[in-house]
């Protein structure tokens, strides 16, 4: 069930059987030669949107832009400051909050987001803490999670992808956009076959590091079909996942492991 394709009755009546929504949450930036600028939004949007078909589950627009100022020296790239962010979802928050949304499921597909996230969850929390009284009110509950770190998804992507899948512009990553959108899919050729490894500043330094984009990756070797095996074991384990988080059995928290930049 998707927000934005809702009427505010029919939120209402959700609102009557569940408290919790899932927000995907990603980044609009480079990702190599063949990997589309939406990869990290795409991702969890995708995924998140195969879990729906089996769950109940109501999704809210992605938050299609994070923090991704390393990215900005390659055309298309667009990013917010970490301020502006933790502010901005802030907002998203005390407006589910008002209509009594209780847990809100972060999906996350951009590992530069991962600080930023949690920052703004202190945000939130530091609000409550200070201006509520013992007992005043409802718990809110702030849960991150990254795709990849979902049971059993790193591992079906080592088995897929061996040697190369990388840590930007991942193989795994660009074939889970390719499963949904296959008319994006394109063979470019990639010197060196693997992108080398290395640290990164800023914008300029990013670029003078890994002239293509990419980070330890071979994303030629990307296949709709391999994302399609992907976002299915995603998806299974998103709506187990979000199941027992919007009943309550297990409480917020936040992934801290980073990958995906």
């Amino acid at each position: 069930m998707l927000l934005q394709l809702s009427t505010w009755t029919d939120i209402e009546t959700y609102l009557e059987r569940s408290k919790a929504i899932l927000i995907p949450i990603g980044s609009t930036e480079q990702h190599g030669p063949n990997g589309l600028l939406g990869t990290d939004f795409l991702c969890p949007e995708i995924i998140a949107g195969k879990a729906a078909e089996t769950a109940d589950m109501l999704i809210a627009p992605t938050f299609n832009v994070g923090c991704a100022q390393h990215h900005l020296a390659f055309p298309g790239s667009i990013s917010l400051r970490p301020s502006t962010m933790i502010a901005a979802m802030s907002d998203w928050i005390a407006s589910f909050a008002r209509h009594g949304f209780e847990r809100l499921y972060w999906f996350n597909g951009h590992g530069g987001n991962i600080a930023t996230i949690g920052a703004a969850f202190a945000e939130v929390y530091a609000g409550s803490s200070f201006s509520r009284k013992a007992g005043d009110g409802t718990e809110l509950a702030l849960k991150s999670k990254n795709w990849w770190q979902l049971p059993g998804v790193a591992a079906l992507c080592r088995e897929i992808y061996p040697v190369g899948d990388g840590l930007h512009a991942t193989a795994s990553e660009v074939a889970v956009t390719f499963s949904a959108y296959p008319g994006a899919a394109r063979q470019v050729e990639m010197s060196p076959k693997i992108a080398p490894l290395g640290e990164f500043r800023d914008a300029l330094h990013y670029r003078s590091q890994f002239p293509d984009g990419r980070i330890g990756s071979d994303p030629s070797q990307a296949a709709a079909a391999d994302g399609e095996r992907i976002v299915a074991a995603a998806a299974a384990a998103l709506a187990a996942d979000f199941k027992a988080f919007a009943s309550g059995s297990q409480s917020g928290s936040q992934s801290g492991d980073c990958c995906g930049n």
